[in-house]
Parts: structure tokens; sequence; C-alpha cells
């Protein structure tokens, strides 16, 4: 089962912002006024914005909106959030109870600007404030407005914590924010998704030291992000562990993402890896019939008569079948401790098919280079192999 970083944070202190008229004002009403019957699922939200809303810019604004202001941070659960909800349990949970921390905020906030057809994604990684580094996870999202990427933290533009309570004070402060400047108080734990050409060390963030520096090497973000969006899962977990690794495992929470996405790779290929056993297993059930069934035709004395073609055939299948089942199987990788020892067995299974099928071959290459009255001498009773595998 997979473990969830704990996305908690305490927002002690946020950027102050007058909220006063703003040239998002407009909007900000407009969404606010959002009929009851389309609040409670990001579809129906997706539906109003579209319908109401004609800019990326304004559409985004909505959704920043009503994530900040719809959604109270969940002050009695901040450092015991349910681990084991999915990402739709955690946005059908927030939208019921208006409640949640800041991995609530970010997934609704992600569900309904992709469904509004704007890229978004949702950001891991841990946060600074007045130059100390939180000791907690926190998450946030990015989203591409006009060909750029744009930051967006709809948790910290909600309000913040006082004595104890949340209070609501919606922050723009974290919307639509330069990831130059962000930076400087959001961390990813995968430097891909800061942004950046010259992307900051986690030494560096420690450090205050988030400044553009162009004696680093060049790193095209942009080119990265569409290749990472077009390899398979596997590869995604894997350089992305690489990444988090390299910037520098300089806290508990940046190893512990790191353990993590390890371990899914691990679990993922191990998966992987088991569908292919089954599949070898499957072409080893069909060799093995094959092979049987020639012990049977050679047991019969090859009657009916067939070609020197057909019977050559008939052996050579089962035993390039079993060729190939032994070459996979030895080129597969981990598939856990669980089916280890039925890993060892099919390669003995089919190890031994192979030697009897390599002795059958033998025999049919010796028949058919014999005179049709030695052929008849050269038959002997021989035994099954045994039964295909279940």
């Amino acid at each position: 089962m997979r473990k969830f970083v704990s996305f908690i944070f305490l927002f002690l202190s946020v950027l102050s912002v007058a909220q006063t008229k703003t040239v998002y004002t407009d909007i900000d009403n407009k969404i606010s006024k959002i009929p009851v019957e389309l609040r409670n699922s990001t579809t129906g939200i997706a539906k109003f914005i579209t319908d109401n809303f004609k800019t990326d810019t304004e559409k985004i604004r909505a959704v920043f909106y009503w994530t900040a202001t719809n959604i109270s941070y969940d002050v009695s659960n901040m450092f015991s959030p349910n681990q084991l909800e999915t990402v739709q349990e955690k946005i059908e949970n927030t939208l019921k109870s208006k409640k949640g921390v800041c991995i609530h905020y970010a997934e609704v906030f992600n569900d309904i600007s992709n469904k509004i057809g704007i890229k978004c994604r949702v950001i891991e990684g841990y946060t600074k404030q007045n130059g100390k580094v939180d000791n907690l996870a926190h998450a946030w999202c990015a989203a591409k407005i006009e060909n750029k990427w744009f930051v967006f933290d709809p948790t910290w533009g909600a309000g913040g914590i006082t004595n104890g309570k949340f209070i609501k004070k919606l922050n723009s402060a974290y919307f639509k924010v330069e990831p130059s400047k962000i930076i400087a108080s959001h961390m990813p734990f995968d430097y891909l998704w800061q942004f950046l050409n010259y992307p900051v060390t986690n030494g560096e963030f420690y450090g205050g030291k988030t400044q553009l520096d162009k004696t680093k090497k060049y790193f095209d973000f942009e080119k990265e992000i569409v290749l990472y969006y077009n390899i398979s899962e596997n590869d995604q977990l894997f350089e992305s562990a690489g990444r988090i690794e390299k910037n520098g495992l300089k806290n508990a929470m940046i190893l512990e993402d790191y353990n993590i996405k390890k371990k899914q790779w691990n679990n993922l290929m191990q998966n992987a890896n088991i569908e292919k056993l089954n599949t070898i297993v499957a072409e080893l059930n069909e060799a093995v019939v094959l092979l049987n069934d020639f012990i049977m035709y050679r047991n019969k004395k090859f009657k009916p008569t067939f070609s020197d073609e057909v019977i050559n055939k008939m052996i050579q299948t089962p035993r390039e079948k079993l060729a190939k089942c032994q070459k996979d199987i030895f080129n597969l990788g981990m598939v856990g401790s669980e089916d280890k020892s039925n890993l060892i067995s099919i390669k003995k299974t089919i190890a031994e098919a192979l030697v009897q099928a390599d002795e059958h071959a033998l025999f049919v290459k010796d028949y058919l280079s014999k005179s049709k009255l030695i052929r008849k001498t050269m038959f002997s009773k021989v035994s099954w192999f045994g039964v295909p595998l279940n």
C-alpha cells in the first residue's frame, strides 16, 4: 500500500495584501454566486466556470477564489490526515465537509483546473517562512496559463491560523505567482517542478540563495516536462527519484518522498514483471501441450504418416517456445519475495522440458536421416513430460 507524505502546513504567517477592489473583483463576485446545486462536485464548479468566464486567467482566478474561500483549513486534523484516502475521496470529502489540509485544497484546485481545460498538477514539497524551514511537507499547484507555468497555493491563499483557530482571509499573493519568486518560500521535492532553467538546490534553499544563477548548467524544464508526460509511470518515478537525490537529501521530508517514489517504482516494476511471468507461464503451458502431443505421436510410431517437414515442425515448435520461455524468464527482473519460490519452480520446469525437447529433436534429426526401413526399428516407448502448469 502506498504511504503518503503528510501534507500539512501551519501557515502561521501570510504575506499582507490589501483586500480592496482589484482587477479580479468582478471575477470573484461572479464565482461567489455559483448556484448551490453546482457546488458539491468539481464537475459542477467546472461547468459554471466554463460557462461564465472566457480567458484562462479569468478561469484560473475563479478556481483559486472558489477553492480558497470555500474550504476551511481543518485545524483538528492538521497532524493526522487520512492517508488512506484516494485522490477522488479527498476531493469528494472536501467538497462535502468544506474542510481539509493543504493536499485537499491542492487536489480540488487541480481537478477543477484540468476539467476546464487548463493543464495543472499538484506539486509536493516543503516550505520556508520568516527564514525558517518548516518541518512538515506541503502541497500546492502549478498551472500553464497562456503557454507559461505559474504557481498557485490555495491553502496559503485561504487565510491563516491564529491562536489555534483558522481565520479566513483571501490572500492573492499566492495566485498566479512567477516560479522565480515563489521559489523563495516553496521548494518542490523534484526540481523539475521549480519551472526554472537554473534550478535551486535544497542546500541553497536553506541558505536563502534562490536568486538566478546562470553559472549553473542550463536545464530546459519545458522540454523535460514534455518528456515526462510522454514516458511510463515507471520511468516517471525512476527519473523523479533521480532528480530528488541529485538535488540533495537535505531533510527527512525529502528523504521520505525519495523513498516513497523508489518504493512505488519498485512495486510497479514487480507488478509488471509478474504480468510478464504470467505470460511466460501461459507460453510454457502451450509448449508443454505441444511437447506431449509430439511424445504421444512418437509413441504411436509416427502414425498416421506425416511428411518429414511436418514431423520436424512438431518438435521444433515446442522446443523454440521453451527456449524463448527460458530466455524471457532469465531476463525477468524482481518479482518480490512472495513469488520467488514460484519463479524458481518455473525456471526448473522450463529447463527440464527443454532438455526433453532437445532429446526429442535429436531423435527426429537422426530419424529423418535414415532410410524408411531403418526408421521402423528406431521406436521405443517414451514417457510424457508431465502436465501443463495451472
